[in-house]
């Protein structure tokens, strides 16, 4: 997984576009899971992931699984796999 470049989607296509302190936080020490990484890019640009817009957090969400090679479903949840 390039965190770089899945930053730079997230900003190109959800506009969740950081500040360049925070990108090279994440791109030095990318956080290990989906979970993780979603919401650290949820903090870093300023919105609480349990008090946002589910819905929003979701599209963050199955762009950094995809990123990350997990297959995801509509809902946005990944399959784990068996």
């Amino acid at each position: 997984m390039d965190a770089g470049r899945l930053l730079n989607d997230l900003c190109v296509r959800l506009g969740y576009c950081l500040p360049p302190e925070d990108q090279q936080e994440i791109v030095n020490n990318p956080p290990p899971s989906v979970d993780a990484f979603t919401d650290a890019v949820i903090v870093a640009e300023g919105f609480d992931p349990v008090l946002m817009d589910t819905e929003q957090r979701q599209q963050v969400r199955r762009m950094v699984a995809a990123a990350f090679g997990e297959p995801v479903r509509p809902s946005g949840r990944s399959r784990r796999p068996r």
